[in-house]
């Protein structure tokens, strides 16, 4: 199906691991410890982002003082603690087993690079891969294109010869910003 690409590269978080209600949980978590909520709509919307980013988001619409860094490793802390006893795989990752050997692959995820290494060995899948590219590898995020760019370059494949797979607005214009086709996986 995916054949006349010659390389694929896949977002992380609800693209092929089931992630997205354990992040809603622990920014619950952490929140409340300061009497702050979440617009889920507007998290939603900036998925893809890296979590401090997120943290500004959140931080400026309750009008708060708080360190938004701070907060994103607060948050990380707690999803650390709660993300790996329910942390599944989602379909596409059939995807990912019926190519590996025949197309290079990389994830470009906004999560950072050590618990997408984590998460991937966790589950057995990290050895499908022959890149890694989390937020804390680019300096400029989706919807940039630099992590997919970087996720190109380390699996020696032109942009244009890539496909993405992501479940993301930011995600996909990242895609279109790099020049690759991508797959809205949100659709399949």
């Amino acid at each position: 199906m995916y054949e006349g690409y010659d390389g694929l590269i896949f977002d992380m978080d609800g693209t092929i691991l089931d992630t997205e209600p354990t992040h809603r949980k622990a920014w619950d978590v952490v929140l409340t410890r300061y009497g702050l909520s979440f617009d889920e709509r507007t998290v939603t919307g900036l998925n893809g982002s890296p979590t401090w980013r997120i943290a500004e988001v959140i931080i400026a619409s309750q009008q708060s003082n708080l360190d938004p860094m701070v907060l994103a490793a607060e948050k990380t802390a707690v999803l650390r603690e709660i993300l790996f006893d329910t942390v599944q795989p989602l379909a596409l990752v059939e995807v990912v087993k019926a190519y590996k050997g025949r197309r290079p692959m990389a994830v470009g995820t906004g999560s950072e690079h050590a618990m997408a290494e984590a998460l991937l060995q966790h589950l057995g899948l990290r050895d499908y891969f022959d890149a890694i590219v989390g937020a804390d590898d680019v300096t400029r995020h989706k919807p940039e294109p630099d992590t997919f760019l970087r996720c190109a370059e380390l699996i020696k494949v032109a942009p244009t010869r890539c496909v993405v797979f992501e479940d993301a607005d930011f995600g996909i214009q990242a895609a279109q910003a790099a020049g690759m086709d991508f797959v809205d996986v949100r659709l399949l």
